[in-house]
């Protein structure tokens, strides 16, 4: 059934229903103010006829920064009632050799199909390459579905095959998340999805030279990822809740003012056991890490500039948030006391934003996702070599968020019942921090125990950075870190 989108926007400008489109996405980074200009940067034609399917790369100026977002336009001459939703507008008449209905090409499963056999093809198309991973086949007879809900980028899911991110805001160079998960498959590791294509835009496309941004350099930039659908996986986030709603729905004993670790333990659904076997899959990933990028002997001159960066970072959220200063002194304490004792350390690449909801759990073990490191940071940033203890801390927030996430979604409850729920979620969380530790401690990793100021540095550090970002992203959830930060300043 085909049927017109109520009171579809018509217009013989793409850029003007480009513009009107764009603000609405979920994927789309400046919300927070207008468009100054938008400008298609690249268009090229991968498929002719009805539906046809272009890709465009679409320069958007917001006051004096210009970002780049990726976007597949599909264009039908009659829309069928399913991508109603998805809808930009209809051109009346041809504008960059499209007409008709414009729309998110990502939701049409007609026009998913095609990328697969470009990148089994090893075809170059314009300023596009599609790529095929050395040694891998890829099937072409399946078609794309995006998964629902995400944020920052979309992926598609190719039947039981595979799945394809396609990244939305484009940063220069080769992403991490690709250049990781190819180094990390082609050693052979058994905890990150194999890789068995991706796409990529030429040196120098990205950009636009009257803007003045960056085009990359000499590096292609990653448009998209293809790699092993792990069917029967579980998401690390849900299975860590499900064990917290087990432990909260748990009888308090008789006269038990509180609540402990061990107590946590004998609850349904504990997760203390996955945690130690997280810990280990960790440590084994940074191990893979180390040998296939090498390791650097940092000196201390290097930890003191990362401490100055936390002092940033800090002064500047400080000054958005009101709530995070009476927490500010016992930070700043923990800083500089890693900068006084700072000493030659092992830096080396890590995950760079890693927590519980970038790992899957499946029949054989934990699988690590998304090495593309933190949103908020640079590419360079993102690509820098770290002390692995980085990625533990941001676990163990993870642990803190999970404990307390259930709690910010519950609203108002009287104060006696609030008390009692946070010695919950406090033990779960000692519960399943230690077990962490132990698992990547024993596996090889550096021991958190060791280096205990370092490991609270790196917390209170990510626990900022979650704070700036709730903050301004997702106001609804800013308690649960704020809670998690009180008991980590003491």
């Amino acid at each position: 059934m085909t049927v017109a989108p109520s009171a579809p926007p018509t217009d013989t400008s793409l850029v003007r229903l480009l513009a009107g489109w764009l603000p609405r996405q979920r994927w789309f980074g400046g919300k927070d103010g207008p468009i100054h200009d938008l400008t298609i940067g690249t268009a090229t034609e991968l498929r002719t006829g009805d539906p046809a399917l272009h890709h465009l790369i679409l320069d958007v100026r917001q006051d004096d920064t210009t970002d780049h977002y990726q976007l597949l336009l599909g264009a039908r001459r009659d829309l069928p009632e399913h991508l109603a939703p998805v809808v930009m507008g209809r051109l009346e008449g041809p504008e960059q050799g499209i007409t008709g209905y414009v729309y998110d090409a990502a939701h049409d499963a007609e026009l998913t199909r095609p990328l697969l056999g470009l990148m089994a093809d090893e075809r170059t198309v314009g300023p596009l390459t599609f790529r095929r991973a050395p040694g891998t086949g890829v099937r072409t007879d399946l078609d794309g579905v995006p998964i629902p809900g995400e944020q920052s980028n979309t992926s598609l899911i190719f039947g039981d095959a595979y799945i394809c991110k396609l990244f939305r805001r484009l940063s220069p160079g080769v992403s991490p998340d690709l250049e990781v998960n190819l180094a990390l498959s082609r050693r052979g590791c058994e905890h990150v999805p194999s890789v068995h294509g991706w796409i990529e835009l030429e040196p120098g496309a990205l950009g636009n030279p009257s803007s003045g941004t960056d085009s990359g350099g000499d590096e292609p930039v990653t448009l998209a990822l293809l790699s092993e659908f792990l069917r029967t996986a579980t998401d690390g986030w849900q299975l860590a809740l499900t064990s917290v709603r087990d432990w909260f729905a748990q009888p308090a004993a008789p006269g038990t003012p509180a609540f402990t670790a061990d107590d946590a333990g004998a609850a349904g659904g504990d997760f203390a056991a996955e945690a130690e076997r997280l810990g280990a899959a960790t440590a084994e990933v940074h191990r893979d890490l180390a040998v296939a990028f090498g390791v650097v002997q940092a000196p201390p001159e290097n930890l003191r500039k990362i401490v100055f960066g936390m002092h940033e970072q800090l002064d500047q959220v400080s000054a958005a948030v009101p709530q995070l200063r009476p927490y500010a002194p016992a930070i700043r304490a923990v800083f500089d006391r890693v900068a006084s004792e700072a000493a030659p350390l092992p830096f080396q690449r890590v995950h760079g934003d890693y927590h519980l909801g970038q790992v899957l759990r499946t029949d054989s073990g934990w699988t690590l996702l998304d090495f593309e490191g933190e949103p908020a940071r640079t590419p360079a940033e993102r690509r820098a070599s770290a002390h692995p203890l980085r990625d533990v801390a941001g676990m163990l927030r993870s642990f803190e968020y999970a404990a307390r996430f259930l709690l910010a979604r519950e609203g108002d409850v009287p104060p006696q019942a609030a008390e009692a729920l946070e010695l919950r979620a406090q033990a779960w969380a000692e519960r399943n921090r230690t077990a962490f530790c132990a698992g990547y401690a024993a596996a090889g990793g550096p021991d958190p125990a060791a280096h205990e100021t370092l490991v609270r540095a790196f917390e209170f550090d990510k626990a900022v950075y979650e704070i700036r970002y709730e903050a301004r992203n997702r106001p609804s959830w800013l308690p649960v870190p704020l809670r998690s930060l009180a008991r980590l300043a003491g």
